[in-house]
């Protein structure tokens, strides 16, 4: 089986984490998983200090090759801050970007790489080879997109590039809505839409639905080939609160309520042009699966927090046994 996974930053890597362990012992109960393709979010994307950031393709490269800071669930392990130190010592901002020591050298190469005309593909792909991280991990688009966040700033509406207002400020501005700023000219990454087209199956990780699974549905062709696929995803939320960040803050800025159905009704239901096959929610959220049922994407509840690797590949499992019962 060939699996390919839409995921943002912590959350999906985490989830891929559990995924792979679950392709290394699949048991009796679950399908051989042969290929793990991740097209990652790149709408958080920024430039700082002329250095290309990008924090979702890194935060997966690092968790998945052991490099990560497990209590942060982002950066290095064992990371120091002695550059961002000595740039705020010369006020040379901005100090709400943790940019890290190790992590630096990440960025170095990165952007050493695109200004010598390396698409972000390859980039990607070079860098992934020093942390063997098993699987295809691929950018939604080699063409710049960052999500913007509208705000109300003096009685006028303003945009704000989605890091600062995530964290400078996090996210405690009222958002009046996101913009995925260059989405709608860019184009898939190259086998982006032949890793879709090929696999059995497209799993959507428990990542937020708004500025992290939003922005690669918003690239042109990536939305129109999960028509024919069979798509799972993992709510984010839980007992009506985000695992992780501020996804009610991003929720509440599209008129969504924070709760694990509707998330999944504002994906839509694959038969009335929208991208879900069925959905999971946890068991606290059980009352939702009936709703979701009749609203046309087949729903089941199992325990969602991924509290280690066990407990997620345990969702995985239940991931590819839905949507065996939906095929």
């Amino acid at each position: 089986m060939r699996v390919v996974v839409l995921t943002g930053g912590v959350g999906g890597a985490r989830f891929l984490r559990g995924l792979k362990a679950l392709q290394a012992r699949p048991g009796q109960s679950a399908p051989q998983i042969s290929h793990i393709t991740a097209i990652a979010n790149t709408g958080d994307d920024i430039t700082l200090h002329g250095l290309r950031i990008c924090p979702d393709l890194d935060t997966v490269m690092y968790t998945l090759g052991q490099g990560i800071d497990q209590d942060r669930g982002w950066g290095r392990e064992g990371e120091t801050f002695t550059t961002q130190a000595e740039l705020s010592a010369y006020g040379a901002g901005p100090d709400w970007f943790g940019l890290g020591d190790k992590d630096l050298a990440t960025h170095l190469i990165r952007t050493r790489m695109l200004d010598a005309g390396y698409s972000l593909t390859d980039v990607t792909a070079a860098l992934c080879k020093r942390w063997d991280i098993g699987i295809s991990l691929l950018p939604m688009s080699d063409e710049r997109v960052e999500t913007h966040v509208f705000i109300e700033q003096d009685g006028e509406k303003v945009a704000l590039h989605f890091q600062q207002w995530w964290l400078e400020h996090r996210a405690g501005i009222p958002a009046l809505g996101f913009a995925n700023v260059g989405a709608d000219q860019a184009q898939p990454a190259p086998g982006a839409i032949e890793a879709i087209q090929e696999c059995d199956l497209v799993l959507l990780a428990p990542s937020n639905p708004v500025v992290s699974i939003s922005p690669i549905l918003a690239v042109p062709g990536i939305k129109e080939a999960l028509q024919a696929k069979t798509v799972i995803g993992v709510s984010p939320i839980i007992g009506g609160s985000p695992v992780r960040g501020f996804a009610d803050a991003c929720l509440a800025a599209i008129g969504v309520q924070t709760q694990a159905g509707a998330v999944a009704k504002h994906l839509g239901a694959k038969a009335d042009g929208g991208v879900l096959s069925g959905w999971l929610v946890d068991d606290v959220d059980a009352d939702q699966v009936q709703d979701l049922e009749s609203f046309g994407i087949r729903a089941k509840a199992v325990p969602l927090w991924m509290s280690d690797v066990d407990a997620t590949a345990e969702i995985a499992r239940e991931a590819l046994a839905l949507a065996e019962g939906i095929r």
